[in-house]
Order: structure tokens, then C-alpha cells, then sequence
């Protein structure tokens, strides 16, 4: 799917029409190509606290069973494997390889929304995240950015909430 602009330009679409049907309060960000969360935020101008990481992770529950997450954490953290496992009573937990990860989320490493629109890929936000008045990420595409209400977020995704990252060792 690597490159794939006609599925890219698919999923932004929808995204776009998703959210003007729901009344969603979003700017658009042009920029150079950039699919690096560190990076991209830079270029937009946000605090990478704000910019939506989001990770597509494999938990195997039991020997023939995998459930697919889409863990969306702040941009200057980590999701921790061990939590999502343990929230799935997994056996197993990895990151899910790079062709199932684009085929689930629907766009290519890099421009992952935080949200999903496959039925087996559950979707699973950092409380932290929701902090913030707007959430920063690629709108599927990597030359575009996306500011979104973070209140429009969570009323049109419908995240289940969880803490997920790795918690700062103690000082």
C-alpha cells in the first residue's frame, strides 16, 4: 500500500466528509511531507504533546485469537505494550507489521489517523491526550495536517480511554 495516493485520497475524504457531517471544528495545515510525529509538529507549529501518535499494535489472546489495536498516544510519549496486553488478558503483544498495520488503519505509516474505520481495529486513546484544546496529526496524507477540536474528537471517534503510556520513572 506503500504510496498508494488513490487510498490515501480515500481516507482523507472520508475523514474530511465525517467530520463536516458531525460539525467537527478542525483547521487544515499544509506542509512539506513529513510523517515523523517530532518532526511534523515542528512544521505545524504544535507542541508534540498535542500531536496524536498513533501506533497499530498485535495482542495474540490465547493460541488462534489476535485482536488489533490502534493505540493513540501524546507525540512525545511511548505506548506501553505490557498495559495493552494486560487489558486484553493477550499472551502476546508487539507492534503489528508494517503491511497489516496500513491495511488495518487504511493509509500508510506515518499518516495513521486516531480513528478507525476497520472492524478489527479497536481504538484505544491516552487520557493524557485530551488535555489539550486540539489534537495535531497527519489527515492521511503527509503533506497535510490536521487540528482538530479535542472535544469533536472524542464525540466523533468514540475512543475507549485508557492510560497506556509509559509512565516516567520517579526521580
Amino acid at each position: 500500500m506503500s504510496g498508494d495516493t488513490q487510498v490515501e485520497a480515500d481516507m482523507y475524504s472520508r475523514l474530511i466528509a465525517d467530520l463536516d457531517a458531525a460539525g467537527a471544528r478542525y483547521r487544515l495545515i499544509d506542509h512539506p511531507p513529513e510523517g515523523q510525529t517530532d518532526l511534523v509538529s515542528a512544521l505545524r507549529g504544535n507542541d508534540v504533546r498535542h500531536a496524536a501518535k498513533c501506533l497499530v499494535v498485535l495482542v495474540k489472546v490465547g493460541k488462534k485469537q489476535s485482536r488489533y489495536v490502534l493505540a493513540v498516544v501524546p507525540g512525545d510519549a511511548r505506548v506501553c505494550l505490557a498495559t495493552v496486553k494486560g487489558l486484553y488478558g493477550g499472551s502476546y503483544v508487539g507492534f503489528a507489521g508494517t503491511e497489516r498495520a496500513e491495511e488495518l488503519a487504511g493509509s500508510v505509516s506515518g499518516t495513521v489517523l486516531p480513528f478507525s474505520y476497520h472492524e478489527r481495529l479497536e481504538l484505544i486513546v491516552d487520557p493524557s491526550l485530551l488535555d489539550a484544546p486540539e489534537l495535531y496529526f497527519n489527515a492521511a496524507r503527509l503533506d497535510r495536517s490536521m487540528a482538530l477540536n479535542t472535544e469533536d474528537y472524542v464525540r466523533v471517534a468514540a475512543p475507549r480511554v485508557e492510560r497506556i503510556v509509559v509512565e516516567a520513572a520517579a526521580s
